[in-house]
């Protein structure tokens, strides 16, 4: 059976690149400790010795609309092109190609299907910033088949928090159930306290501080009653009008395992977010 040789939660800040890349004058005072930060992040799943890569994310309205939105769907793709013509211009994105992996696409549609999941999928998905932003950070490379699965954390009517760690619990059940000696990394990315286009957008740090800290702590002590207990479709609103992507941590919480505490965790505060960066070895590391 496959090992899960890591899980890996994060944001994924599409500034990460050009801040990373820029030179002279166009380097932002904070990039050096960003890149720090992110380097020593890389090498959690470097460390981990990964076959494939399973990637949670959300589609930024790039190529799933609202003429028919899935509540959950996985790619099923020889490979997928990504980044979109707006992420290249506003962010600096570059154009990236990475190698699917349709056996295990397959084994998780048909099983998560059996288990009670009603996934969508596509054979002709292309990728946004929610995961190629990963792989930047975390792989670069992109010499590693990956799996997308792909969240609906923007358009109402959107499933329960519940159900997003019900999805997690499963998907982690689903991979090392799968017949196959490879190792794979579930990495899914997703937001704290976050808001776009409203007062609170630009500040030092994220719209909700305080929800930041309590967030950060439930993700990096596996504290999933804290997190559910206080977490719902509602209460999102309140932090930041983009806080929903939270729920794409609440599902790898349930990836990770109830009470499962991080491995790695690390944070910092940008401009108008806080980034974090988490890392969970089931079997130890290395093993």
């Amino acid at each position: 059976m496959a090992t899960v040789a890591a899980v890996i939660a994060s944001t994924h800040h599409p500034f990460y690149y050009r801040a990373s890349t820029a030179t002279g004058d166009d380097r932002p005072p904070f990039a050096d400790e960003w890149v720090a930060k992110i380097e020593a992040f890389r090498e959690t799943l470097t460390r981990a010795r990964p076959d494939v890569l399973v990637m949670v994310g959300s589609d930024h309205f790039h190529q799933i609309w609202l003429d028919n939105m899935p509540q959950f769907l996985i790619g099923k793709a020889p490979f997928y092109d990504g980044n979109f013509y707006n992420e290249e211009r506003e962010f600096g994105l570059p154009r990236m190609f990475m190698p699917g992996h349709e056996e295990l696409s397959g084994h998780l549609l048909r099983e998560g299907i059996d288990a009670g999941f009603d996934l969508a999928f596509s054979n002709e998905l292309r990728v946004d910033h929610s995961i190629t932003c990963p792989l930047i950070t975390l792989r670069p490379a992109t010499d590693l088949p990956i799996v997308p699965v792909y969240t609906n954390i923007f358009a109402p009517p959107m499933p329960q928090p519940k159900r997003f760690v019900e999805l997690g619990k499963a998907i982690r059940r689903l991979v090392e159930a799968w017949p196959s000696d490879q190792r794979v990394a579930i990495i899914g990315t997703g937001h704290l306290s976050l808001e776009l286009g409203g007062p609170r957008q630009f500040g030092p740090h994220g719209p909700d501080p305080e929800f930041d800290r309590k967030a950060v702590g439930w993700i990096a002590s596996g504290d999933l009653d804290s997190a559910l207990a206080e977490v719902s479709l509602d209460s999102l609103w309140a932090p930041g009008n983009a806080t929903h992507g939270f729920m794409d941590f609440m599902l790898m919480m349930g990836v990770a395992g109830e009470n499962a505490k991080a491995d790695y965790a690390d944070s910092l505060d940008l401009f108008h977010t806080m980034e974090a960066y988490f890392t969970w070895y089931p079997n130890g590391v290395g093993a």
